[in-house]
Formats: C-alpha cells, structure tokens, sequence
C-alpha cells in the first residue's frame, strides 16, 4: 500500500512540475527569450499529456481519494494554457500595443476561466466542448506566421468567442473515432514543433506551414464528426 502511495503522490508532483515549466516560460517572456518561452510552454504540454495515462496506471482517485487530481490539473492547464501564452503574446508584439492588447489578454482570461469551469468542458463521449483553450499553440503559430496585430486580433477573438460555443472538439488521447489517426499525426506534429522551436526566433516557414497540416485536421475532424453525429442522430429519430 505504501508503495501505490508513493506512487500516486509521484503522478501528483509529475502533474505540478507543469506550473514550474509555466513560471520558467513567464520569467524567460520577460526577458524577450522566445525559444526558451515556448520550449518551456512544450514541456508543459509533455507534462499534461502524459500525467492522465500515468494517473490512470497508478489509479490515483482509488488510492488518494481524498486528493482531486482534476482541480490540480486544471490550476497547472490555466497557468500554462492560458495565463502564460496570453503572456507571452503581449510580450512579444504579437498584440497590438496598449488598451486594445490589454482587452485582448483579459478576452483570453475570461473566456477561457468559462471553459475551464463548465461542469460539461469533456463531455461523456471524450471531446472538448468549445474551444479548449489551446492557446499555447495559438501563441507559437501568431509568433512564427509574423501576422499583422489586426490579423491576430481576429484569429483571437474568433477562438475566444468559441469557447463558449457548444461545438465539440477532439480529445486527443481520449476521443474513439478516428483515434488512431489523430494519435500519429499528433506524434508527427509534436516532432515537427519540436524542431520549429529549435529554429526559434526565425524556423524555416515550409516547416511551420508543414505542422499547420494536423491543426487543419484538427479543427476539420472534430467538425466532421459532430456533423457526422448529427446527422446519425437526426436519421435514429426520423426512423423511429
């Protein structure tokens, strides 16, 4: 028993080391280190995709009950999924300057601590509801695209106003359809990014249009199988 305790506490630490990779991405954003900012924001997201299967091996809700393993992800996910990159994207210009940049960090804030507190954020079949709040990854692609601040502006408003949607988005490592194919070019595009953070301040712009490949999927996957599963469902009832 004192071995599945350590154990599990073990997966709890593991899960917290993604609040010392947000506060390390925090201080090297205000020294105007880039590559250092969004490498730390990638072990981050190491860190959070791999301390689900982790917790599930050593069944930490059986073993730490009185523990919420949940709350604690979803305070290090904030930190690191949000505050961080939203940081960050101000930081390095990518906002446009003063007031209208400060609103757009508080948009970012706001909508996604909504989609953080949903009690239906992952719903039972294993999708994200709304916007998930990936804005890490928004982040990286507005600082290697070099989009004009009116640009960006828009690509976060429109994510930002999707959180709040009820449009459901792939769980990478959880949803079942199409499971598989989403896990290879997931591991594909992690790689990819690796290397573009490596080319950091300046990657090569074949390879980032390259990565951009799986974001496309992303987005066009998760819409095709809400649609897909409308459409099953409106067929089951006007059969019925």
């Amino acid at each position: 028993m004192f071995w599945r305790k350590a154990a599990a506490w073990g997966v709890h630490f593991y899960t917290s080391l993604g609040a010392l990779c947000g506060v390390a991405s925090l201080i090297y954003a205000s020294d105007h280190r880039p590559r250092a900012t969004f490498f730390a924001m990638w072990l981050a997201t190491w860190v959070d995709s791999t301390d689900g299967s982790l917790a599930r091996i050593c069944e930490v809700e059986r073993v730490l009950p009185k523990f919420n393993g949940a709350l604690l992800d979803n305070i290090v996910d904030y930190l690191t999924y949000v505050v961080v990159p939203a940081f960050a994207m101000n930081r390095f210009g990518i906002l446009p300057p003063g007031l209208a940049g400060c609103l757009l960090v508080a948009l970012i804030l706001v909508a996604s601590a909504y989609g953080f507190c949903r009690s239906d954020a992952k719903t039972d079949d294993h999708y994200f509801l709304g916007f998930p709040s990936y804005w890490n990854i928004v982040a990286l692609y507005l600082f290697c695209l070099k989009l004009s601040a009116f640009l960006s502006s828009i690509a976060i408003i429109t994510l930002a106003l999707m959180v709040f949607t009820r449009l459901k988005f792939i769980y990478p490592s959880r949803t079942r359809p199409l499971r598989r194919l989403t896990l290879i070019l997931s591991t594909i595009w992690g790689i990819l990014v690796f290397v573009i953070l490596l080319e950091l301040p300046n990657p090569n712009s074949a390879l980032v249009y390259s990565s951009l490949g799986f974001v496309i999927y992303y987005f066009v996957a998760s819409l095709a199988l809400q649609l897909g599963s409308g459409l099953r469902r409106f067929a089951t009832e006007a059969t019925a």
